[in-house]
């Protein structure tokens, strides 16, 4: 098992074992890439939500949020292009007759490669020490240059041809690399062809009169619909952005790795409206800022990356992914799209109205330009939850598992526990839980000795854990212990809402951008 493996496979057990995510319908043994989250995973979730929608709309003048109904006309999705072009390029393995995704195949064949690479430089840094020059080692180490120009030549290659819609080349590429069933070690493979991927449902009271619909594989068309609607209502000047979270639906095929690719899932989507001829300079202005986003949850810069496109989408001038190194290597996180003008004027030559903009300033009519930024808040957890998830060898030769949640991020903000569960202890727990609960996130634990209660909130990331003992009832004071470090102070009860709040608001974090 390697280590990766090794890895996630803890990052799922430990998602069900303390409550963050669960198989869905899993007493009537599951239901394929599907999950629930359960009370501390939904908590997570909803932190993460208020970052993302506090960063973009409270903290932006020219950027307001809505809420589309999931359900849409039809005709919406042949003018967005995904009845036509939604598509992903499928291939059988004859002999375990699995379908695979040909592209992430290909994409998983170049992560071995990354992986050879990462090899390189770990017995380089082991070997060098404090004097090791990881970037010159990149530009100058043969074997790292030859698996560098590999991986480039075949991913340039697979872009390439699924620009061109050559499936043939797809194939061949997978036969030419040598790339077998990962189940059964078969290149027994049939021809690619396309799926799409939208989920059909009806609309109406009986089969004769139904009207065929579909669930929204994104969110962006709810708010390109709008477009006219907010710009109105809001008074909106051009640049302006709006912003939407909510759940898409995709018939994924080979939907696997926990949640990170999953049926359901849901999106955390913004679309900047700008002049035409703007855009690249909004592009690269929106790739920063969203980069500056997640670098503020501080886990760690050496784990993004950007990945520009080589195929773009049928609506893109330019496209860039902000990749994140998850348990099983380098994967899509957030997307950045320069998407022109390709949904307004496709929506306006389905509908036949008009969804332009007057510029006071150009003193003319035009279609506004978009650039999108949109990220998975599924895929988000996972990135924060396993970059979290540590294990940690303590003094004495014992060991503990901890989330490193950043702070703001945590379910719960502070756990108080009463040394005993006499002496009039949980009485005066109960009444700091009773006046922290107003601001803070609080629980109460009084199960166990106090060492296990401290391991049993390491593992589920609450940052603080307050401690009643008899000390506190002659002098009203508890003794604070902070997550990470494990380090005690005594503080006075009147001044914990204010201590610990200063370091779990998700204005600490807001402040960073």
């Amino acid at each position: 098992m390697t280590q990766q493996t090794d890895q996630f496979k803890k990052v799922i057990s430990h998602a069900k074992e303390y409550g963050f995510v669960f198989p869905s319908s899993e007493i009537y043994d599951g239901l394929s890439a599907v999950y629930d989250y359960a009370q501390n995973g939904a908590a997570l979730k909803n932190n993460i939500r208020e970052y993302w929608w506090k960063s973009m709309v409270q903290l932006h003048e020219n950027i307001v949020g809505i809420d589309a109904a999931i359900f849409m006309h039809p005709t919406t999705w042949k003018a967005s292009g995904h009845v036509d072009a939604f598509n992903d390029p499928l291939i059988d393995n004859k002999v375990s007759k699995k379908r695979y995704r040909a592209d992430v195949l290909v994409e998983e064949y170049v992560a071995k490669i990354e992986g050879k690479i990462e090899k390189e430089i770990e017995k380089a840094s082991k070997r060098f020490g404090a004097d090791f020059d990881e970037a010159q080692f990149r530009a100058t180490n043969p074997r790292v240059l030859a698996n560098q120009e590999k991986a480039a030549s075949i991913l340039k290659r697979l872009g390439q041809s699924l620009e061109k819609e050559d499936l043939a080349d797809v194939r061949a590429l997978i036969e030419e690399l040598e790339i077998s069933c990962p189940e059964t070690g078969s290149r027994d493979w049939t021809d690619v062809k396309q799926f799409n991927l939208m989920f059909g449902t009806k609309l109406g009271a009986s089969a004769d009169t139904a009207m065929d619909l579909y669930l929204r594989p994104e969110t962006a068309q709810g708010i390109f619909v709008n477009f006219l609607n907010v710009q109105k209502t809001g008074r909106m000047k051009l640049p302006f952005g709006i912003a939407q979270t909510g759940k898409a639906f995709r018939n994924e095929i080979v939907a696997r790795q926990f949640i990170f690719r999953m049926r359901e899932f849901e999106q955390m989507e913004m679309q900047f409206f700008i002049p035409p001829g703007t855009q690249k300079e909004w592009y690269e202005r929106w790739k920063e800022d969203r980069l500056k986003w997640h670098l503020a949850l501080g886990m760690g810069k050496e784990n993004y990356r950007f990945h520009d496109h080589e195929k773009l989408a049928h609506y893109a001038d330019a496209a860039s992914d902000i990749e994140f190194r998850f348990p099983f290597g380098f994967k899509e996180l957030e997307g950045i799209h320069s998407r022109t003008d390709f949904d307004l004027s496709s929506h306006e030559k389905y509908t036949g109205k008009k969804l332009q903009y007057f510029d006071p300033e150009r003193n003319e009519n035009y279609t506004p330009y978009v650039v999108e930024t949109s990220i998975g808040l599924d895929r988000m957890f996972l990135a924060v939850f396993s970059n979290s998830l540590v294990e940690e060898e303590l003094e004495g030769g014992t060991s503990r598992t901890v989330l490193k949640f950043p702070f703001a991020l945590a379910p719960n903000k502070a756990a108080v526990l009463p040394l005993v569960k006499k002496d009039g202890l949980p009485e005066l727990a109960r009444t700091i839980v009773e006046e922290l609960k107003w601001d803070l996130q609080t629980v109460y634990d009084e199960k166990d000795a106090v060492g296990r209660r401290y391991r049993r909130q390491d593992a589920l990331g609450t940052p603080f854990c307050i401690t009643v003992d008899h000390q506190s009832l002659e002098d009203q004071t508890v003794t604070l212990r902070e997550r990470d470090s494990m380090e005690q102070i005594r503080i006075a009860i009147a001044d914990l809402k204010t201590t610990i709040q200063d370091q779990v608001s998700i204005t600490t974090l807001l402040k960073k951008l």
